[in-house]
């Protein structure tokens, strides 16, 4: 039945969200003159929410909203060497190096021949095809999705546009709530691999009960998964 695997990009195919992590960290340590470390990166998450809408998903955007957050809570006062880390911040996680998890590479090859592979993603456009080049991971999949969102719309958009019907479609990615819930209440099939870390905005309170939700432990379960489908 399953005609399409996608796969979520961050955090299913490599790492992605612990150098968000590293980031909020440093940018809480620079803001300790104005505002203690914890409530920096609380106002930098509210800021990241708000401006969700504009910026879309993306280290470009996280630098917009430190740099803000930055502004907001020093009075326009911080000083111009720390807008100038703030932008190295930001530069430094374009630079880091594709960390490809455990078994993927495994994984993509053995069901290369037998479906269609995507690569379905949020994030900012260049830095995802940066990435996706970094990892050399491109030559598994039969098409790529950028995606600006990850809503119902934007899911039957996709099938659409790969001429399948959602009960061919599967997806796998560590986001319940972007991944998961979408492609269930499209009619698709999905399978959670969760990640150990989940950036906040990502998560759910409640757990999913549909009959086409699956649960690995790890990306290396999900061959055999898929033969059982």
């Amino acid at each position: 039945m399953i005609k399409i695997i996608a796969f979520d990009a961050d955090d299913t195919l490599w790492v992605n969200e612990p150098f968000f992590r590293e980031a909020e960290e440093e940018f809480g340590g620079l803001m300790e003159d104005f505002m203690p470390r914890h409530s920096s990166i609380k106002e930098l998450y509210r800021t990241e929410i708000e401006n969700l809408g504009l910026y879309g998903y993306g280290i470009k955007g996280f630098m917009l909203s430190m740099i803000q957050t930055a502004l907001r809570i020093s009075g326009h006062k911080i000083p111009g060497k720390l807008i100038d880390r703030i932008l190295e911040i930001g530069y430094d996680m374009m630079q880091k190096p594709v960390e490809i998890l455990p078994g993927v590479e495994k994984v993509l090859a053995e069901l290369h021949d037998d479906y269609r592979l995507v690569m379905a993603t949020k994030g900012d456009l260049v830095d995802q095809e940066r990435k996706l080049k970094k990892s050399g991971l491109d030559h598994y999949f039969h098409h790529i999705e950028i995606m600006s969102e990850k809503k119902v719309a934007d899911f039957g958009k996709l099938v659409r546009h790969l001429d399948v019907s959602p009960e061919e479609f599967l997806m796998l990615g560590n986001s319940l709530k972007s991944d998961i819930l979408p492609v269930l209440e499209l009619g698709g099939y999905a399978i959670h691999i969760p990640f150990h870390i989940t950036w906040e905005h990502e998560t759910i309170a409640h757990e999913v009960a549909h009959e086409n939700f699956y649960q690995a432990e790890h990306i290396a379960q999900v061959v055999e998964m898929i033969k059982r489908m």
